[in-house]
């Protein structure tokens, strides 16, 4: 069945809210302890719309706090994201720790991205979901280029595509940005900021961070067309220009 060609666009913007202010009596170093347990496992997300965070005081996120040392010091070296497949508990320990109790005391997505638009170097696999959320969605809010990534990772876990992140993402005729026959795609703009909230939000997805689409939606494509295949399968929900489907 042919896939959608998501069309590119140039610009994207997000709203944003600066993280709620943590209660100076809040133990961080107890509750970092008890979400170890939790925040790498594997979820599987509801489609219900995202709830939308109370706003706070507007901060400059230049100007927000480090996190609490203790925060720091529970958290384990970071790791490569090694997983060939999309189970999300291979990510970044590292990451989904930390990213995790930020997003449950009230980091927003946007608050998040800034944070992990930097850090280790991409591996091959997350590399190429980055390089997809970039040419698919830097037009997108922050949340329809994590559902672009969620979408990779569900292909590549379903056992109807190829099983690697790569392979999902470099398949013949699925993605407009990809060259079919040779798998090649245009350079990158490595010093712009869409490429870092594309590794932002990729580092994030595979963490497993923020709630998106369920593990059963693998396909999308613009609102703008009407290929005959969306009339075959279930619609989830639209976000931004792209339209998302589950069979």
């Amino acid at each position: 069945m042919g896939f959608f060609l998501a069309a590119l666009v140039s610009s994207g913007a997000a709203a944003q809210v600066a993280p709620a202010a943590k209660a100076p009596s809040f133990d961080i170093a107890a509750a970092v302890r008890a979400e170890a347990g939790s925040a790498t496992s594997a979820r599987t997300y509801s489609t219900a719309p995202i709830t939308k965070l109370a706003p706070a005081p507007a901060v400059a996120v230049e100007k927000m706090l480090p996190l609490n040392a203790a925060v720091r010091a529970t958290a384990v070296p970071a790791a490569a994201i090694t997983s060939a497949t999309a189970t999300s508990s291979a990510a970044a320990p590292a990451i989904a720790r930390e990213a995790t109790w930020l997003y449950r005391n009230g980091w927003p997505l946007y608050a998040l991205v800034d944070r992990y638009g930097a850090g280790a170097p991409l591996d091959e696999q997350a590399q190429c979901m980055a390089v997809a959320v970039y040419f698919e969605a830097r037009g997108e809010s922050l949340e329809g280029q994590l559902a672009v990534a969620r979408v990779i990772m569900n292909r590549a876990a379903s056992g109807k595509y190829p099983p690697s992140w790569c392979g999902t993402v470099k398949q013949p005729w699925q993605f407009s940005f990809v060259n079919p026959r040779t798998g090649q795609y245009p350079a990158v703009n490595t010093s712009s900021a869409a490429w870092r909230k594309a590794q932002a939000i990729t580092r994030l997805a595979v963490a497993n961070v923020v709630p998106s689409l369920s593990n059963d939606v693998l396909w999308y494509h613009a609102d703008y067309v009407a290929p005959s295949w969306g009339r075959r399968l279930s619609f989830v929900s639209k976000i931004g220009t792209h339209i998302f489907y589950r069979s």
